[in-house]
C-alpha cells in the first residue's frame, strides 16, 4: 500500500509540473540565468566558438511560446543538447594553493521549480565539466566574451533590450566582487527590472530601466552615463547654478564659486545656504533619485546628488535661501556649463593649490591630489624634520603611494589583500597575494602621520590611506569615505557608458572596506557655521590633535 501511495504521489507531481503555468517574467529570468551560465561554463560558448548573443536571439521566440513549466524546460533541454556533447573531465581539482572566496557564489537556482529534474541534472553536469581557461584576470579581461555587436543593437526591439539586460546582469552575477553586500539580492533586481525592460516604449525607457539595475549595485564607482547623441542632452543643454557645495543637515551650503560674475550678481558666496530648488527640498530630491544615483553609503550618495540638484533643464529656476534665520525665495537665471563654470576657463580665476607646505608649529602639509612623484624628493627634504605631516586625501591621489610609504615606514608591511575572479570556476573568487609597502628603513619619518579623509575619498584614496596606516604612527581624521576600493571595469555600449568595481580589496586580516570605507580614528565633519567662517574644521581638528594628542 505504501509503495502504491508513493507511486501515485510521483505521478501526481509530474502531472502538476507538466500543467503548471509559467509567467513571462519567470521564463525570462530563468532564461537569463541559463544563458549566462552556459556563456561562462559551456565549453563551446565559453571558448567563443559560438555567436552566443545570436543563440539568445534565436531561442527567445521559442521561449515566448512556452506556456507551461514542462514546455519551457524541454526548450532549454533541447537547446543544450543541440550545442553538442561535452567531454567529461570531472572531477576538476582545485589547486591546493587556491583559497576560494564564495560569498558571491550561488548556483542553487539549478533546482528552480521551473526546471525539470532532467534539466537540473544537465546544468549540474556542465558545472562539473566546465570550460577551463588559460586566460588571466587583468585590465584586458573580457567579461562579455568576444564583445561583438553591442553598438549595433536597436533598443526599440524587445530582443535587443533583453540581450543587453541579460549581458549586463550576468557580468555582474559572475564578475562583480561585492554582490554579497548589496542591499537587494541581484535575483530580485532581475525580476523587478524585467517587466520595465519588456514594456519599454523607447530607448529612453530602456536606459532608465537599465540604470535602475545598475544603481542596485550599491557601489560608489558605478556611473551610468548616456551619450550626448542619444540623450539629446549635452552638457550645454542643461543650466547650472554658478557654485557647488556640500549637503549638511538637509541643506546645501556653498563651498566653491564656479562662476564669479554670475554668483556675484545673485549675492552668492561661500557659505550661502540653499534649502529648496523649484520648491523641492533636498530630502525630497534625495528620495526621488534613489533609483538613478548609485553609492556605497549615504555620505557618498549625498555627495553624488549635489551635481544633479544644482542642474536644471530650464534656465529659469526658483531657489530658496536661508540667511540669518529667514527664508527667501529668489527667481534666478541659470546658464550653460561654460558660462556657469567660467572660472575653469578664465585665466587666474582658480587659485593654484600648494603641493606641500610647512605650516606653523613645525607641521607639514601635503595635498595628495596635487603632488606628483617628481615632487616627492623636495617634499621629503622640506618636511622630514617636522613633528607631524598632514596628508590631505580628501581628493584623488596621483599614484604617489609607494614613494611616500617608503619615506614613512620603518619596515616592509602588507597593507591589503585582494579577491580576484577564479576564471576556471566563474562566480567564485580566490584570495590572492596582496600589496606591500615600505622597506627596511632606519631613516624613516619619525613624526606623527595624519591622514584626512571624507566622502570625496574614493578608490585610490582609500587604498592609499590603507597603505599609510601601516606606518604605525598614523591617525585617520575626518568622516566616512566613499566605500569603493579596487580597480574598476569600464564598458562602452550603444548609447551609454558604465563602470563598476572589478576586484575585492580587504585589509590583511580580511576586514571589509566596500561600502564601509576607511573608518576614521577621529570623526570630524564640516559644519555650516564653520564653512561660513572660512574654516577647514577637519584640518583644524588634525592640528589640535597633533598638539594635544587627543
Amino acid at each position: 500500500m505504501k509503495k502504491i501511495t508513493v507511486f501515485f504521489l510521483l505521478v501526481f507531481s509530474q502531472i502538476t509540473f507538466c500543467q503548471a503555468k509559467i509567467t513571462e517574467t519567470e521564463k525570462l529570468a530563468a532564461t537569463c540565468k541559463v544563458w549566462g551560465f552556459l556563456k561562462y561554463y559551456h565549453p563551446k560558448a565559453a571558448s567563443g566558438a559560438l555567436n552566443w548573443d545570436q543563440q539568445l536571439l534565436d531561442i527567445l521566440p521559442k521561449i515566448d511560446k512556452a506556456e507551461t513549466k514542462a514546455e519551457f524546460s524541454l526548450i532549454i533541454e533541447n537547446w543544450i543538447d543541440n550545442l553538442g556533447p561535452i567531454k567529461e573531465i570531472a572531477p576538476i581539482v582545485i589547486p591546493k594553493d587556491v583559497e576560494l572566496f564564495d560569498e558571491n557564489f550561488d548556483l542553487s537556482w539549478f533546482n528552480n521549480k521551473l526546471f525539470s529534474k532532467k534539466l537540473s541534472k544537465k546544468l549540474k553536469f556542465i558545472e562539473e565539466n566546465r570550460f577551463q581557461s588559460n586566460e588571466e584576470f587583468g585590465p584586458d579581461f573580457d567579461g562579455f566574451k568576444n564583445l561583438k555587436n553591442y553598438f549595433d543593437l536597436d533598443y526599440n526591439n524587445k530582443g535587443s533590450r533583453l540581450l543587453m539586460l541579460f549581458t549586463y546582469w550576468n557580468v555582474i552575477e559572475y564578475y562583480f566582487p561585492y554582490k554579497y553586500v548589496m542591499d537587494q539580492k541581484w535575483d530580485t533586481t532581475l525580476n523587478k527590472i524585467l517587466p520595465e525592460v519588456i514594456e519599454a516604449k523607447s530607448e529612453k525607457d530602456f536606459y532608465i530601466a537599465l540604470r535602475k539595475a545598475a544603481t542596485k549595485l550599491n557601489d560608489s564607482h558605478v556611473e551610468f552615463i548616456l551619450y550626448e547623441s542619444l540623450s539629446k542632452k549635452g552638457a550645454n543643454s542643461f543650466h547650472y547654478f554658478p557654485a557647488t557645495g556640500k549637503i549638511i543637515d538637509e541643506k546645501l551650503v556653498v563651498t566653491e564659486i564656479l562662476g564669479d560674475s554670475l554668483a556675484e550678481a545673485d549675492n552668492i558666496k561661500t557659505g550661502t545656504v540653499i534649502t529648496k530648488i523649484n520648491g523641492k527640498t533636498i530630502k525630497e530630491f534625495a528620495v526621488e533619485n534613489r533609483d538613478v544615483i548609485c553609492a556605497s553609503n549615504e555620505p557618498k550618495y549625498l555627495d553624488k546628488m549635489t551635481l544633479p540638484f544644482l542642474k536644471s533643464d530650464s534656465e529659469n529656476v526658483e531657489v530658496e535661501f536661508l540667511k540669518d534665520g529667514k527664508y527667501e525665495t529668489k527667481a534666478m537665471k541659470w546658464f550653460d556649463y561654460h558660462d556657469s563654470h567660467r572660472n575653469e576657463f578664465k585665466k587666474g580665476a582658480i587659485k593654484k593649490k600648494d603641493k606641500f607646505k610647512l605650516l606653523d608649529n613645525n607641521i607639514g602639509y601635503v595635498n595628495m591630489g596635487e603632488i606628483k612623484n617628481k615632487h616627492i624628493p623636495d617634499m621629503i627634504e622640506t618636511l622630514k624634520s617636522t613633528k607631524a605631516i598632514v596628508f590631505d586625501m580628501r581628493n584623488y591621489p596621483l599614484g604617489t603611494w609607494k614613494e611616500i610609504s617608503n619615506f614613512l615606514n620603518p619596515h616592509e608591511k602588507m597593507f591589503c589583500v585582494y579577491t580576484m575572479p577564479y576564471l576556471n570556476y566563474p562566480g567564485r573568487y580566490a584570495w590572492t597575494e596582496g600589496r606591500k609597502c615600505g622597506f627596511e628603513n632606519k631613516n624613516n619619518y619619525k613624526g606623527k602621520v595624519i591622514v584626512l579623509l571624507n566622502e570625496d575619498s574614493i578608490s585610490q584614496s582609500e587604498w592609499t590611506a590603507m597603505c599609510f596606516q601601516t606606518a604605525g604612527n598614523t591617525t585617520i581624521i575626518g568622516s566616512q569615505t566613499a566605500g569603493a576600493d579596487g580597480n574598476a571595469f569600464e564598458f562602452d555600449f550603444k548609447g551609454f557608458h558604465t563602470i563598476f568595481t572589478a576586484m575585492g580589496v580587504y585589509y590583511p586580516d580580511r576586514r571589509k572596506t566596500q561600502r564601509i570605507g576607511i573608518v576614521p580614528d577621529i570623526e570630524v565633519k564640516p559644519t555650516i557655521k564653520g564653512i561660513q567662517e572660512g574654516k577647514d574644521e577637519v584640518l583644524d581638528r588634525a592640528l589640535a590633535f597633533i598638539e594635544t594628542g587627543k
